[in-house]
This record gives C-alpha cells, structure tokens and sequence, in this order.
C-alpha cells in the first residue's frame, strides 16, 4: 500500500527544488552517458526476479531496458521528474511500468518483502542519509531479495582518492558525489547480515560501478 511521502526538512526541499531545475535538461545531459551502466544495473535485477523497484527514478531512462515480463514499480523525490517518466510511459506503451510514486527514499511506502530486487541508479552518494535508504531498501526486498547500485564510487586511497576529496564540494553543486566510497555501504551491510556481492566497473572506462547486495 502506498503512503505520502513525509518531509525530512531542509534538505529534502533544497533536493526538490534542484531537481526541478534538472528536469528539462537531464534526459539531454544523461541519457548516452549512463545507458551503459543502466543497463547494466537492470540486468543484474533481472537475474534475481521480475517484480522490481526502481528507487530514484528520475525521469524514467531506463523505463525501456525492462522487458515486457517484469513488474516495475518506480519512486522519485521529485513531481517534475517524474512527470517526464509518465510521458514516457505513454508515449512508449510501457506496460510493464506499475507505478510511478513521489516518495522519499528514506521513507518508502511499501510493505516488507514486497520486491526481488531494489535499483538505485546515481542516487545512494546523493541522498542525505544514504545507510537510512539502504535500510529501506532491504526492508521492503524479499528473503534473498537484491540490492543492485549503479554509481560512481571514489577510490579508497592515493592521488586519486585525494583528489576526489578536494573536487567533492564542486560535484555536489552539479549534483554529482566523488568521494563517496563503496567501502561505507560494505560496512552497512556488514553490520545488517547482508551479503556483500561486490563491485564491478562499467561504462566509461569504470567510472561508473556496478555494486550488489543480497538479503539474508
């Protein structure tokens, strides 16, 4: 059953607000840039079942990489995001596509064990409480259910990871995140009995990641 979503304060009103700002240019910003690594992600959830959640929707670009068995509910903190991904719903036939909520991620209407997998595409580095989503996310997934993360992920250590930490406030104003490392969601799911798959590059060149979890 779905709820409202609840406001979590500030940050969460600043978030509507830039993603109302992105909305008419993320398709044209984003599209070829994360089809690769979206796909990607979409595949991985498949292997695990056909009922999915798409946390983070956006503007629905990867509605159409979901084949015509799949049962794909889709949640976004903003309207106007989502606004797109129902035009794109109707204009492509996607029947396959059950739902489109605004919901906080951190706050999901849904009831436990209702999914086989939860995709988060570009969106755990970006949330204000990334460990409180990812308990959302295991909570509404079933025994052996799966957490499937497409992002960027900042390295652990060298020039690299150091540069990463520097260029980190700049990124959060184009809503990016590049210090943000996977070892802080390993740690999450080592504390929640949550089995750490692992992490895989993709598309470009392994800037992107793919990173999975499964359900006890």
């Amino acid at each position: 059953m779905l709820s409202e979503p609840r406001e979590a304060g500030p940050t969460t009103a600043l978030m509507r607000k830039a993603y109302a700002r992105w909305a008419p240019v993320y398709d044209v910003v984003y599209d070829k840039l994360t089809e690769p690594a979206a796909r990607d992600a979409v595949e991985a959830a498949l292997g695990n079942g056909r009922r999915i959640l798409e946390a983070g929707v956006g503007t629905g670009l990867s509605l159409g990489y979901y084949p015509a068995d799949a049962e794909l509910y889709g949640v976004d903190l903003s309207e106007d995001m989502l606004r797109r991904a129902r035009r794109k719903v109707l204009r492509r036939g996607l029947s396959h596509v059950k739902g489109l909520q605004v919901m906080d991620v951190c706050r999901l209407g849904y009831a436990d064990g209702s999914f086989d997998a939860v995709v988060a595409q570009f969106l755990i580095t970006l949330v204000p409480d990334p460990e409180r989503a990812l308990d959302e996310f295991l909570r509404v997934l079933r025994p052996g259910g799966m957490i499937v993360l497409a992002n960027h992920f900042g390295q652990a250590d060298g020039a690299v990871a150091r540069v990463e930490e520097i260029v980190a406030p700049l990124c959060s104003k184009i809503g990016w995140s590049s210090d943000f490392k996977a070892s802080r969601i390993e740690a999450w799911a080592h504390r929640n009995g949550v089995t750490f798959i692992g992490v895989r590059p993709t598309f470009p060149g392994g800037f992107f990641k793919i990173l999975r979890m499964r359900k006890a």
